[in-house]
Parts: structure tokens; C-alpha cells; sequence
């Protein structure tokens, strides 16, 4: 099938729509999915629903259902299948080829997808965000995927995702059991990076030797400092009592340089980062200390109930690139990742499949995180060109909740011409970007508008509380 050229409209114009073309590059051309059918065994005779059809039931049918379900499913198809025979056509080859269509829209690049320009983001490469999202589901998978159990389910599900936030690029690397940790993937994240990048994540992938690997490739890591690490004067080689030495500062933040780590642990070399927080925020701290503490039998140290009138950061950024005052502002754009979560329950309802057969429960899943990508692919396409020419930005949540109300339509459509539906899709395009822009509102700034604006509005709240407590 021949690659379609759109023309933009005039308010469109700019990045071409790559991102629109390559929506279903996998599947403009069906011999190619024909072959994994038959690598994978998916696909033994040719019957009423091909592996095309199957595949757009999976993407774009579940999008537009709150409830996925057989029956649904089978009236999506338009009578093509009977929801009996759905249920047998989700086998273990049927997870082994949407997973190998996931596999190809992840390992598909565009050179002119473009990237967010900001100052504060200029010295990376890239800005990888690392983090995860876990949910239950049907306790007759708990032999296949064994949850947490106690007043959780005994089966859980989790998703392991990686997101280039200045390219828009997403990347999910694994989905696992609900009680694989997520520090036994922190040996996997240097392998990722590339010299210049930057790494944004969380306490719970926190380890010495991923951060030493992380600066032997050049690479720098912004990440929630663990308060049972050691700390060392750079100079002195001595342990620093940080509470004790945090307890003698002035105002609400500062920084210094150390080494974390000591005895048998590798010494990295770094700065620490101290966010003083309000009253509140540090009482409501120690209640979560303490009920989690409780919960797993365990008692909650002096020194940590301490160490939470501060939000402590550590990071090899160095000064010039990173001043102190855009630190916490720089680490806020995580929360990106939690965003995409958000949509992936909300919308995509990825944590609602009450199935019992893990083979159903990985299409779906396989197939709403194809859908996923997509909605990324274009939603980072509108917004680096909209925010690098006139400083605008696209709400993910609406792109989501607008392609939901057309995906029956687009699957329809894609059943019965895949070249009618390209081109039904780029007018879609076109159509709700305009009414998925954010409001401009100077008194809250999005993340990217604190990023240009070189500003941290938390910080400065905090500061003018403290002035007002002086006074």
C-alpha cells in the first residue's frame, strides 16, 4: 500500500504529521502481520477474523469500550466472530503476536518527531523518566501473576515504562507480576542511557552502582535522595549528621557537595539538594511513616520521623546547568510518567479487565498499550511543534478522551479501508487539536512554563510562608 502524503492546513502547518502516518505502519502493510501470525502460530488457516482485524479489535475496539467484554467485543466485530469463539482465539500464540506488534511500534523512530526546546533542558541529550504502575486483577491468575495478597488481591499486574520526555518518545519495558520490585530493574537503566542524558526516578530504583554507572557513561541522574545513606565530606572523608547539620541552616533550601556511600558501598560523588517543607506536609510524612511501619510489623527510626521537614534531592547536574532554586522544578517533570498512568487507568482502563485467562488478559493489555503509544506518538508530535513556534502546549487528557469518542469510527473505518481511515484520522487530527490546548493561567504555570520561566512557584510559596511565620 502506498505511503499517503497529507497536506496540513495552514493552522497545522509545520512538523508533518509522521506521527499520523506511521499510526498503523505496522498494519498498512497486512502480509506483515500475516507473516508473525504464522511465525507466532496465531494464524494456522485463514478464517473469518484475519490478524489485521484481530489487531484493531485490540487497539482501537478497546479504546472505545468502558467495559471490554466478549460479547462487546463481537458486536465491535459486527457479527464476523461469536463471542465463543473470540474466547478461543486467545492463546498463547495470540499474546505471542500482539506482543511482537508491541515489540515494532516501540522500536519505530521518527526523525522528525522534533523535541521540547527549553533552556533548562538544552544540556541533555535526552530526559529519560523511569517509573512503574501496578493494579489487581483476577485472583485465578495469581499462579501467573502472584500480588501482593494480605487485604490486596493475590494477584497483581504491574508495567515497567520508560519516557523521553523532551521527544515525547514512550517505551514500555516490561510488563511483570505485581510483586516484582522495582529496584531489581535499576541494574537495567544505565544500559539505557546515552552519553549527556539525563535519568529522572524514584527511591524505589535507588542504588550506588547504578548512579557510579550512570557518570562512568556520562550520563546524569536526578533522583529523592534515601535518608539512610551514608553521607561523607567530600574533603574530610567523614560522616556528616545531616539532620544535625540541616537543623543549623537558614531558610528553606540549600545544597552542598558530598559523597554518598561508605564502607563496603561504592563512594558517589554528587550534590545533596534540602528542600525545607511546611508543618503539615511534614506531620502528614510521618503519619504515612508510621502506618506503613505498622503494617509490615517494623518500627520507624528516629532519624527518618526527622529527616521529614525535608524533601532531599541528589543529583551530578552540575551547578551552571542546574541552579538550586530549579532543582525540585526539574524533578516535578516525573510526574509526566504519573500523568500517562493516569490515562492508561482512566481511559484506557488497563487495571479493569476482569478476566481469569491470562492469555485474554495480556492481548488486552498488549493491545491498549499499542493504543497508548500511538495517542503519545501524535500527542508529542502536536506538542513539540506547537510549544517550540508559539509557546502552546496539547492536554494529553483531552487527546485521549477525544480519540475515544471517535475509536469506533476509526475502527470501522480501518476495517474497511485502511487508506480511507489514514486519511479520516489526520482530518481528526486536525480537527481536536485546536480544542485539546491548555488555558494559559499565570497564576498556575505548567511544568514545561516553570521549566522556561526558570521558576519553582512552590519554592517561592514556601519562602513567603516562612517571611509571614518570621514576621
Amino acid at each position: 500500500m502506498p505511503t499517503w502524503h497529507w497536506r496540513a492546513k495552514p493552522a497545522l502547518r509545520g512538523v508533518p504529521h509522521e506521527a499520523c502516518r506511521s499510526v498503523h505502519g505496522s498494519v498498512r502493510k497486512k502480509g506483515r502481520l500475516n507473516r508473525w501470525a504464522r511465525q507466532t502460530g496465531f494464524r494456522k488457516r485463514k478464517g473469518k477474523v484475519s490478524p489485521f482485524d484481530f489487531l484493531v479489535l485490540m487497539t482501537i475496539g478497546q479504546l472505545g469500550m468502558k467495559h471490554p467484554s466478549l460479547a462487546g467485543m463481537a458486536t465491535a466485530m459486527e457479527a464476523r466472530i461469536s463471542r465463543v469463539a473470540l474466547h478461543y482465539r486467545f492463546t498463547a500464540e495470540a499474546t505471542a503476536f500482539m506482543f511482537k506488534c508491541l515489540s515494532f511500534v516501540l522500536q519505530q523512530k521518527f526523525s522528525r518527531l522534533g523535541h521540547i526546546d527549553t533552556k533548562l533542558l538544552r544540556p541533555f541529550g535526552r530526559v529519560l523518566i523511569v517509573d512503574s504502575s501496578s493494579w489487581e486483577v483476577n485472583e485465578k491468575l495469581r499462579a501467573a501473576l502472584p500480588g501482593s495478597g494480605g487485604g490486596a488481591s493475590a494477584a497483581g499486574c504491574k508495567i515497567q515504562a520508560v519516557y523521553d520526555y523532551k521527544r515525547g518518545e514512550l517505551q514500555f519495558v516490561e510488563v511483570t507480576p505485581g510483586t516484582h520490585p522495582d529496584n531489581r530493574y535499576t541494574d537495567n537503566l544505565p544500559g539505557m542511557l546515552n552519553k549527556g542524558d539525563l535519568l529522572l526516578f524514584d527511591q524505589g530504583y535507588f542504588k550506588l552502582s547504578m548512579l557510579v554507572a550512570i557518570i562512568a557513561k556520562g550520563a546524569f541522574f536526578l533522583t529523592r535522595f534515601l535518608v539512610r545513606t551514608v553521607v561523607l565530606d567530600p574533603v574530610t572523608q567523614k560522616r556528616i549528621d545531616l539532620h544535625k547539620h540541616l537543623s543549623k541552616m537558614d531558610g528553606n533550601a540549600c545544597e552542598m557537595d558530598v559523597l554518598i556511600g561508605g564502607d563496603k558501598m561504592p563512594k558517589v560523588p554528587c550534590r545533596l539538594i534540602a528542600l525545607r517543607v511546611s508543618e503539615p506536609v511534614a506531620n502528614e510524612r510521618r503519619r504515612r511513616l508510621r502506618k506503613e511501619a505498622k503494617k509490615k510489623g517494623r518500627a520507624v527510626s528516629k532519624h527518618h520521623l526527622k529527616m521529614c521537614d525535608w524533601t532531599l534531592l541528589t543529583t551530578n547536574v552540575p551547578q551552571r546547568w542546574l541552579p538550586l532554586e530549579m532543582v525540585r522544578a526539574l524533578y516535578t517533570v516525573r510526574w509526566q510518567i504519573e500523568l500517562l498512568f493516569k490515562q492508561l487507568k482512566s481511559i484506557l482502563r488497563v487495571h479493569q479487565s476482569d478476566t481469569g485467562k491470562e492469555n485474554r488478559l495480556r492481548c488486552e493489555l498488549y493491545g491498549k498499550l499499542i493504543g497508548a503509544v500511538i495517542i503519545h506518538r501524535i500527542h508529542a508530535a502536536e506538542t513539540n511543534r506547537l510549544w517550540n513556534t508559539q509557546r502552546r502546549e496539547v492536554s494529553i487528557e483531552k487527546l485521549y478522551k477525544r480519540f475515544q469518542e471517535r475509536a469506533f469510527t476509526l475502527m470501522r473505518m480501518l476495517l474497511a479501508s485502511v487508506r480511507e481511515a489514514l486519511a479520516y484520522l489526520r482530518s481528526v487530527v486536525a480537527l481536536v487539536i485546536p480544542a485539546c490546548l491548555k488555558e494559559r493561567q499565570p497564576s498556575r504555570l505548567t511544568t514545561l512554563e516553570c521549566l522556561e520561566a526558570q521558576c519553582d512557584p512552590m519554592l517561592e510559596i514556601e519562602e513567603s510562608a516562612a517571611e509571614k511565620r518570621a514576621a
